[in-house]
């Protein structure tokens, strides 16, 4: 029984997914985030998804820029996940750079990543971040379109939280002075 029991431990443990040990320490909400900005506190907010995700699920203009984090490579299908190959951002660091000092913020800033739902592309971007001496990167919680439902009628809809869910000012078009471009 005893071994059993182990064995059943054991494959429950392995179906928890795994996060970073910090996650909840850098971690915060989209009201959070909103707060500090109205305080124009010492804050660098980036939207860090793909430009071509904004125009199809809708952009903020509270963000300072968007700075995609992955980016798509249009050229490489992934059969495993049924979609384009994402690809990190070469220069994200030396944009980051530069959005703060445009910004006239420093190192030191605070630095809030947000992607569509926080996992993908907000913690690991933070987490980036912190990596490379950014000590107060942090990352929205369930990013700019949140979770989706995982029951009922709206199963699979993503209008459990996040910023857009939030009541938090939002719209379908992006700013083409904030929105990451090259062709300028």
């Amino acid at each position: 029984m005893n071994k059993l029991l182990k064995h059943v431990l054991l494959i429950a443990a392995l179906a928890i997914p795994v996060y970073s040990a910090n996650a909840a320490d850098i971690g915060i909400s989209a009201q959070d985030t909103q707060a500090l900005i109205q305080k124009n506190e010492n804050v660098l907010f980036l939207d860090v998804r793909d430009p071509i995700e904004i125009m199809f699920i809708g952009f903020t203009d509270a963000v300072d820029i968007n700075i995609p984090y992955l980016m798509v490579d249009r050229s490489q299908w992934d059969d495993k996940k049924k979609r384009f190959r994402l690809y990190q951002n070469p220069d994200f660091i030396a944009q980051v750079k530069a959005a703060l000092t445009a910004k006239g913020l420093g190192d030191d800033a605070t630095i809030i990543t947000m992607c569509r739902s926080g996992s993908e592309r907000g913690l690991p971007s933070a987490e980036f971040l912190k990596k490379n001496g950014f000590k107060n990167a942090r990352y929205v919680v369930h990013g700019f379109q949140g979770d989706s439902l995982k029951e009922g009628e709206k199963s699979g809809f993503r209008i459990k939280n996040g910023w857009q869910n939030e009541g938090l000012l939002w719209g379908a078009k992006p700013n083409p002075e904030k929105i990451y471009r090259t062709d300028r």
